[in-house]
C-alpha cells in the first residue's frame, strides 16, 4: 500500500492591519470637522442675523479677545490649573489608600464608606462659606479642598471596586501557596483592580476641573489668584461677553487636554491586555 502525503496547505498571507492607521487618524480628524463645521455655522449665522455680541459673540471675535487679553487669561489659566492638579494628586492617593484599607478591613469599610457618600452628596456650593471660615479665609485652600472633595469619591469607589472583583480561582490558588496578604494585594489585587482604577481616574480628572471651578465662584477669588471662574465671573459683571467666552474657550480646552492624557495614560498602562485597551479592526 502506497502511502500519499498530504496535499499542502494552500499559503495565507498574514494579515496586516492596514487600515489601524487610517482609522486612527480619522478618530481625530471626524471631530475637528465637526467642530470647523460647527464653528463656520456659528460665524455665519451671527453675520447672517447680525447677532449683537453682547448676547452671542462671533468665534472671530472671542478668538481676538483671547488673544488681546491672553496675559491675563494666561495668568488664570494657570492657578485654575494648579488647583486642579494638586487636589487630583491629593484624591489619587487618599482614595487608593483608603480603598485598599477598606479591602483589608470589611470593617473598616463598613465603618466608613457611609461618610465618604456624605462627601459625595453634600453641595460643594453649600460648604464653601463653612470653609472658609474653618481655614480662616485662606482661598486658596478651600478651593483645593472643595476640588479633592469632588474628586475623591470616584478613586474610592472604583479603586475598591477593582480591589474586589479578583478572580476567585487564583485567589484561592493564593491562597493554596500560602502568600501572605500583602503579596496578594500586590501581585494580584492591584493588577486587576488596574482597569478600574484608571476608569476611574478619568472621572476624577474631569471632576477635579470642575471642583476647583465651582470653589473659584463660591469663594469669590480676585486679584492675582484669580482663576478663570473669576474672569468669567467679573466679564458677565462688565458685559464683557467675549472674554467670558474666552474664559469659557480656556476652561473647555483643560478639561479635554485633561481627559486625553488621562485616556493616554490608560491605553499606555493597559496596553494590549485588557480588552478596554484592545482596538478591533471593525
Amino acid at each position: 500500500m502506497v502511502k500519499t502525503s498530504p496535499p499542502p496547505l494552500p499559503k495565507t498571507e498574514p494579515v496586516v492591519p492596514s487600515t489601524s492607521r487610517k482609522r486612527w487618524a480619522w478618530e481625530w480628524i471626524a471631530p475637528m470637522l465637526v467642530a470647523m463645521a460647527v464653528l463656520l455655522g456659528w460665524e455665519g449665522a451671527v453675520r447672517l442675523f447680525q447677532v449683537s455680541p453682547f448676547l452671542l459673540p462671533a468665534p472671530s471675535l472671542i478668538a481676538q479677545t483671547l488673544v488681546r487679553d491672553w496675559p491675563e487669561l494666561s495668568g488664570s489659566l494657570w492657578m485654575t490649573l494648579t488647583t486642579t492638579v494638586q487636589a487630583f494628586g491629593a484624591a489619587v492617593v487618599s482614595g487608593v489608600v483608603v480603598a485598599v484599607l477598606f479591602t483589608l478591613s470589611p470593617w473598616v469599610e463598613r465603618s466608613f464608606f457611609p461618610y465618604a457618600v456624605v462627601l459625595q452628596t453634600v453641595p460643594i456650593v453649600a460648604i464653601v462659606p463653612l470653609l472658609l471660615v474653618w481655614t480662616k479665609f485662606n482661598t486658596p485652600l478651600t478651593m483645593l479642598i472643595c476640588a479633592w472633595i469632588v474628586a475623591f469619591f470616584p478613586i474610592l469607589s472604583n479603586t475598591t471596586l477593582g480591589l474586589k472583583s479578583v478572580d476567585h480561582n487564583l485567589l484561592n490558588l493564593f491562597q493554596l501557596y500560602q502568600a501572605k496578604g500583602w503579596q496578594s494585594l500586590l501581585y494580584l489585587r492591584l493588577p486587576s483592580a488596574m482597569p478600574y482604577f484608571l476608569a476611574g481616574l478619568k472621572i476624577s480628572g474631569g471632576l477635579s476641573l470642575i471642583g476647583a471651578v465651582v470653589a473659584e465662584f463660591a469663594a469669590g477669588t480676585g486679584g492675582q489668584k484669580a482663576g478663570l471662574a473669576y474672569q468669567i465671573l467679573i466679564s458677565s459683571y462688565n458685559l464683557q461677553v467675549p472674554r467670558m467666552f474666552a474664559a469659557l474657550f480656556l476652561v473647555m480646552c483643560l478639561g479635554i487636554a485633561i481627559f486625553i492624557l488621562l485616556s493616554w495614560i490608560s491605553d499606555l498602562v493597559l496596553g494590549r491586555w485588557h480588552e478596554s485597551a484592545v482596538r478591533r479592526e471593525n
